[in-house]
């Protein structure tokens, strides 16, 4: 089930989005994530449209967007291959006419996971925060 964020739901999202990103981004210090866990928590979070993945009670998904940027969107990583992050994807692309994101260019199987949702290429820059280049992308309904 997709439902709005709650205020409750924040530990489970910042595990999620920490594992995961620990896991797809292994290119990048694991220690880079961890130290991003406040900012996610009092600032990305709250100015974000969040919605997530309810299964059997817990949260095992998520996605954020803050205007026309897909901001966020991470499966934990035991439910990933089972399509949830599809089902996250098709909701937000729902939600807009329009969607752009970010990827870093080492991150192939997102990149990929992008490219067969209809997700084209925009342009490339680095990232300012590590330094790594990332694609940017675009998504139009």
């Amino acid at each position: 089930m997709i439902r709005d964020y709650r205020a409750a739901d924040i530990d489970q999202i910042l595990a999620i989005w920490l594992s995961a990103s620990i896991k797809v981004h292994d290119f990048i210090e694991s220690a880079f994530w961890k130290s991003k866990i406040s900012e996610m928590r009092e600032v990305y979070i709250p100015a974000s449209e969040t919605l997530v993945y309810e299964a059997e009670g817990e949260v095992v998904g998520f996605y954020s967007l803050y205007e026309n940027n897909l901001a966020a969107i991470f499966v934990a990583p035991s439910s990933q291959g089972k399509g949830l992050g599809s089902v996250l994807l098709d909701d937000a692309k729902n939600r807009r006419e329009s969607l752009q994101l970010t990827v870093y260019k080492e991150n192939t199987p997102s990149i990929k996971f992008y490219e067969k949702h209809g997700f084209t290429l925009l342009g490339e820059q680095i990232d300012e925060h590590t330094g790594h280049p990332e694609l940017i992308m675009e998504y139009h309904s």
